[in-house]
């Protein structure tokens, strides 16, 4: 480091005599310098020298890298050079008048020396940058996107040594025809499949942080479609750090496509709210119930009570938020909700205001065999906390409920949708607020269908799944937490909240696109095997009931459904029913029960037998 700087010195040294000789000639044409001036000249130069020399530091010359010059360097030269300009006149004025000095000379001089110091340094960086530095192996590359993401990552690229920007695609045609640092912009983004032979493209970059899913897949349905390479760049997020660099191009993700637009919070009402408050969430180490507890820290509760079942999963959260957020009091406990004396004990000793219960068992095919589990966690788990948060005086439970609440064909949504009539029970007798939250899946949540998909990508295939028509609605698991945590803010009490979830995706598009992203081709490199439906397994899912009046909320995102008034003694029997059933281990008459409670329950079951039978038939496709 301190050769690299010497040298740079001695390089800005050189410059100062060679200028101040250089505004003489050029002074008198290039032609020989009269003595007397020339002499003087000599004679003052040591002052403009050491002088000059001095102002180089005190302006921090050196604190640039030439690797990376840029405008703040040409500032520091301008402010330099000029302040030594007018101290050298003072200097000239007091000792001789400016006699035998031209008055063109500082002025020549001045100009002389910042084109020497800036010119040097600009050419090193373009030296360094050109193309004709290691042109050989570098991958051509298409940016889309003429923004100032675009911009910025050509800047980037063309300091490297592996990549070099060919061309640019943009849908806004003003920008179409010009130039972008010397790469142009040349069409539109549908034209990507015949630009990409055109310019022999090998790597095509999109440059848009802001990008919307449907975008997102018009353009790697293109680049499929062209057989060319595709990455992106991180988040909007990313890029207000100032992070759109080579090094941050990323792959193309499941997430990218199914991705929505940034959710847009009331945070500082949420605070207000939930701010040095007791807060619960139960299931907290599952998918749900873990993101509810790592966007809850950020509002800054009194203390944060974890309530699990799962002792590996309990403890990894807990040191991860006690790792993260040293300053927030979190109390790990190792209940289960079907442990009433445990969640009372809890309840009586901590005094939540707050409860998000988001514990549930969520596996319908599971599930499909072993009702009275269904039964015992979802719906009387349900009814523990709920009867607990009455009798604590917890102001607001909020239940994470499902899609497969409506009309369900499974137990599991069967079970969801009696823990939302119990919670709705609740409402009428409690000073305690009951909401529900109801949405679909969460991309990337332990029972989501893509871990499956990607593990069976990399044992080489085949992707297994169920029908070829089957749909879903989808959406992250972050966006999904913070509109929970929105509703809790918008809630009265006894309100059921129906989350926006866009338009729902073929699960036999998620697997061509996880195929295609990773890399290999749909059916040459990995098939698709369609299995046949699962037990209890609905082709479709629904957000709500027809008799639920869906009406719009204060935040676009959320909607509220308007139920039917809810029979609080049929509810409260059939709950204590549904315990005896249990305790007696009576599947028949928690099937009678269930069914009097959801009628639309889709009660065509499957037999042991057959559910084992479909299983194997799945195996028999799966490598061994």
């Amino acid at each position: 480091k301190w050769q690299r700087w010497s040298i740079v010195f001695i390089h800005d040294l050189v410059m100062i005599p060679l200028a101040w000789f250089a505004a003489y000639w050029l002074r008198f044409n290039l032609e020989v310098i009269p003595q007397t001036m020339l002499l003087q000249a000599k004679m003052v130069l040591p002052f403009v020298v050491v002088t000059q020399a001095v102002l180089f530091f005190a302006y921090g010359l050196y604190r640039g890298v030439w690797r990376f010059a840029s405008m703040p360097d040409l500032m520091r030269i301008l402010k330099a050079v000029a302040t030594g300009s007018a101290m050298l006149v003072c200097m000239l004025f007091v000792i001789s008048r400016l006699q035998d000095i031209p008055r063109s000379i500082i002025p020549l001089y001045s100009i002389l020396l910042i084109l020497a110091l800036s010119s040097s340094r600009f050419f090193y960086r373009w030296l360094k940058d050109s193309h004709s530095v290691a042109l050989f192996g570098m991958k051509k590359v298409l940016i889309i996107g003429a923004g100032r993401a675009g911009e910025s990552l050509i800047r980037d690229l063309r300091r490297s040594q592996s990549h070099r920007p060919v061309a640019i695609l943009d849908d806004n045609i003003t920008y179409i025809g010009q130039d972008v640092h010397g790469v142009r912009v040349v069409a539109a983004i549908d034209a990507l499949a015949n630009i990409v032979p055109r310019y022999e493209i090998d790597l095509v970059l999109i440059a848009i942080p802001t990008i919307d899913s449907s975008d997102m897949r018009r353009i790697v349905s293109l680049c499929d479609l062209a057989r060319v390479e595709c990455r992106t760049l991180p988040s909007v997020t990313d890029l207000a750090a100032g992070k759109v660099t080579i090094n941050s191009i990323r792959q193309v993700s499941i997430e990218d496509l199914l991705g929505r637009e940034p959710v847009v919070l009331d945070w500082q009402g949420m605070q207000v709210m939930l701010q040095q408050q007791v807060i619960m969430v139960t299931g907290a180490g599952g998918s749900i119930g873990s993101e509810l507890c790592r966007q809850l820290v950020n509002l800054k509760p009194k203390r944060l009570l974890l309530i699990e079942a799962c002792e590996f999963n309990l403890y990894q959260l807990e040191q991860e938020l006690i790792s993260a957020y040293p300053g927030i009091e979190c109390l790990a406990f190792l209940c289960d909700v079907c442990d009433k004396v445990g969640l009372k004990q809890i309840f009586n000793q901590f005094k939540p205001s707050v409860v998000f219960h988001a514990a549930a068992y969520k596996h319908v095919p599971m599930l499909e065999q072993q009702i009275r589990a269904a039964v015992n966690n979802n719906v009387l788990g349900t009814d523990n906390v709920a009867d607990c948060a009455h009798q604590c005086g917890v102001k607001t439970m909020i239940l994470i409920s499902s899609d497969k609440a409506v009309k369900p064909c499974n137990i599991m949504g069967a079970s969801k949708r009696i823990a939302e009539l119990l919670c709705q029970a609740r409402q009428q007798r409690s000073q305690t607020n009951f909401i529900i939250v109801r949405f679909g899946n969460v991309i990337g949540s332990s029972g989501s269908v893509l871990p499956r998909f990607k593990q069976q990508l990399v044992t080489g295939g085949p992707i297994t799944v169920t029908h070829p028509e089957i749909e879903r609605y989808f959406m992250t698991i972050s966006e999904a937490c913070q509109l929970i945590m929105q509703a809790t803010l918008m809630s009265q009490g006894g309100e059921i909240f129906v989350l926006d979830m866009g338009e729902p995706i073929k699960i036999k598009y998620l697997a061509e696109q996880l195929i295609k992203l990773s890399g290999k081709r749909v059916d040459e490199d990995i098939s698709i095997v369609f299995t046949g439906l699962r037990p209890g397994e609905k082709m479709y899912e629904e957000l709500f009931y027809e008799n639920e009046v869906l009406m719009q909320t204060m935040h676009e995102k959320i909607f509220q459904a308007l139920a039917s008034e809810i029979d609080y003694s049929d509810v409260t029997t059939s709950i204590s029913q549904l315990r005896s059933a249990c305790v007696a281990h009576n599947d028949l008459q928690l099937q009678q029960v269930v069914t009097h409670l959801v009628p639309d329950y889709n009660t065509g079951t499957v037999t042991l037998e057959q559910a084992l039978a479909k299983s194997v038939s799945a195996l028999e496709v799966e490598p061994q």
